[in-house]
């Protein structure tokens, strides 16, 4: 069955193999909540107890009180200042029913009072008095390889990490050097085993090759391009550290904002490594939500969409229906196989997420289950409004 974790791979005349198969591991299956983009900072970060400075860099908005207006005239008034949960509306309620093991997002927000803004045209940061709003949907693991996580320099990022460390909240894809930025967010389960979550951003992705982090440098944990030899390194450096039973997830900022199709060298790129042992691709970048595929009985979610920001009221791309999230519930058998998979819908209005209407969840479906028929995956409507995943 395992004869997938002898895979060899040959790069550059050189041979590099997985160590051999995995143990069993531990008795019990895990749930993960997968989220996509989280973006507190601008308008978000506005309407939270402790703003920052209101300022932007942006060609046509000034003041990230724009945004908040933005939405307010779309959706009506938000109440300022919001609770810390306030943000995160229904899904609160609906992970304590699920219980996931572990929830994890990419964080596409520095959390800094940094005001060594990089030349960019659009800088994101949340006011570190405002991470509670992350601790608040008890997020276990802030992915950090994205095109954002420098906007405010290295101060920005070095603050960035301080501050989540100090929230006991684990981060994974940079680092102050690139041994740092290559680790693993170590995740232990009660009595299920360790997940680890690696980072891993992308040049399709808009991230600068000079944000790769070095040995003297703070940085991205950059994966220069899909070849061979690029995922046989990745592979490598991920056997390093696992364990017997250990389950693995790849989480990727890569490709472009908007559409729907899946480069040939992402899927490429998503099959190497988990021929290579990883067991979860957690693909993220796109705007909205994109085909999901099951390869080898693992999970490759290769866009995950936005599941926070600020964006409401913004016109243009409305074919996309950017407004709508998912939120995705993984359950992984105790050798990493995926056994199911539930999406949760929601819609944002005044910077919260509303549980998507059945209308809205329908048109969800039907997206991604003609998206998913090339990749092998159906989507069914559930009578409680989630949607589950078939696949062959």
């Amino acid at each position: 069955m395992w004869n997938r974790r002898q895979f060899l791979w040959m790069s550059g005349g050189a041979l590099a193999a997985w160590p051999g198969p995995r143990s069993p591991g531990p008795v019990a299956g895990v749930t993960l909540f997968l989220g996509g983009d989280v973006m507190t900072g601008r308008g978000i970060d506005q309407v939270l107890a402790r703003p920052s400075s209101p300022r932007l860099h942006e060609a046509y908005v000034g003041s990230a009180l724009g945004y908040v207006e933005l939405a307010e005239r779309a959706h009506g008034r938000i109440s300022r200042p919001v609770t810390f949960s306030y943000v995160w509306g229904d899904l609160l309620s609906d992970l304590e029913r699920r219980s996931p093991d572990l929830r994890i997002v990419n964080l596409e927000t520095s959390v800094t009072t940094s005001e060594e803004a990089l030349p960019k045209g659009i800088n994101y940061r949340m006011h570190p008095a405002n991470v509670p709003c992350l601790a608040a949907a008890k997020i276990d693991c802030c992915v950090l390889a994205n095109n954002h996580v420098l906007d405010w320099g290295t101060p920005g990022l070095r603050e960035t990490l301080a501050v989540l460390a100090t929230a006991e909240i684990a981060t994974a894809g940079a680092g102050r050097s690139a041994e740092d930025a290559g680790r693993p967010a170590v995740l232990d389960t009660s009595g299920k085993g360790r997940v680890l979550v690696f980072g891993f951003g992308m040049p399709s992705s808009g991230i600068p090759h000079d944000w790769a982090a070095s040995d003297t440098r703070p940085g991205v944990n950059l994966l220069p391009d899909s070849s061979p030899r690029s995922v046989s390194r990745a592979v490598e450096r991920m056997g390093r550290w696992r364990r017997p039973g250990d389950r693995i997830v790849a989480s990727i900022h890569w490709g472009g904002n908007w559409g729907y199709h899946v480069p040939r060298e992402e899927r490429e790129l998503a099959h190497r490594l988990i021929e290579g042992g990883v067991d979860v691709v957690h693909g993220h970048s796109s705007h909205h939500a994109k085909g999901i595929e099951i390869y080898q009985g693992r999970l490759v979610l290769y866009g995950c969409g936005d599941l926070l920001n600020d964006y409401e009221g913004i016109s243009g791309q409305e074919e996309f229906r950017g407004d709508l999230v998912l939120a995705y519930l993984a359950a992984l058998d105790p050798s990493g196989r995926l056994t199911r998979l539930d999406l949760l819908p929601y819609r944002i209005r005044r910077f919260c997420l509303e549980r998507a209407a059945r209308e809205d969840t329908r048109w969800l479906r039907d997206t991604l289950d003609r998206e998913g028929r090339a990749l092998g995956t159906a989507l069914e409507l559930a009578a409680d409004g989630s949607l589950t995943v078939r696949w062959r």
